[in-house]
């Protein structure tokens, strides 16, 4: 656990470093979108590093955990120019598809499922009149994926095996993503949110960091199996 730690130690310095430099969204700059990006490159590391010493399965595991940390990444990248938004939720979209072959459907939790996307079918409907273009479709079908995201990553803690710490900081992570979200589809379509750009990604660094540790409990699951 120590050696984990450790290898999170990169981790936890560029969230500070992102939050010290912190670059307004305003000044769309290429070394803004480092800094924004680091740290999920560095959970990226720690994923290859992690996986890279387990057995298939979990390699499998870390693969799609990678490439969805890869997605975001190019998805954040995007962002920090607001021209190429519809650009960066595609790619968001992608790295939750990841997500989701990751977390499997071995359990359904249908009741969380029904909450969620009711949820998330009222968040749409709010935001409706504020989109335009290819955001009047984009915008529903990326929230119905990140919903089953989050719903996969909740349902983990129901699989049948102990319920661990990591688990749970996946699902907050999951929430996390969605509270992130949420945050920006309200920012840019419906109303000013003070300090939204802090909310936004200290949100989404912790959903990040949660999805992220969720490859510790295929390799303790491995070692139980």
């Amino acid at each position: 656990m120590i050696t984990v730690i450790l290898k999170l130690v990169p981790f936890f310095a560029a969230i500070i470093l992102y939050f010290s430099v912190f670059i307004p969204h305003t000044e769309p700059t290429y070394l803004a979108a480092l800094i924004k990006c680091l740290p999920i490159i560095t959970l990226m590391i720690f994923v290859v590093w992690y996986s890279k010493f387990s057995n298939v399965r979990v390699q499998a595991y870390g693969r799609r955990i990678f490439f969805g940390l890869l997605f975001s990444c190019i998805g954040d990248y995007c962002l920090i120019w607001p021209d190429y938004f519809p650009l960066g939720m595609l790619s968001f979209a992608i790295g939750h598809i990841n997500y989701i072959t990751a977390f499997g459907f071995s359990t359904r939790n249908l009741p969380v499922a029904v909450v969620t996307y009711t949820i998330t079918a009222l968040g749409c409907l709010y935001l409706m009149p504020g989109l335009t273009g290819i955001l009047i479709p984009g915008v529903p079908i990326y929230s119905i994926i990140l919903n089953t995201m989050m719903w996969r990553a909740v349902s983990r803690m129901n699989n049948g095996k102990p319920i661990t710490s990591t688990k749970i900081l996946t699902a907050i992570g999951a929430v996390c993503f969605v509270v992130s979200d949420l945050i920006i589809g309200l920012d840019r379509f419906k109303f000013k949110i003070p300090y939204d750009q802090e909310l936004i990604m200290s949100t989404y660094y912790v959903a990040q960091f949660g999805i992220a540790l969720s490859i510790l409990d295929e390799g303790a699951n491995d070692r139980n199996d």
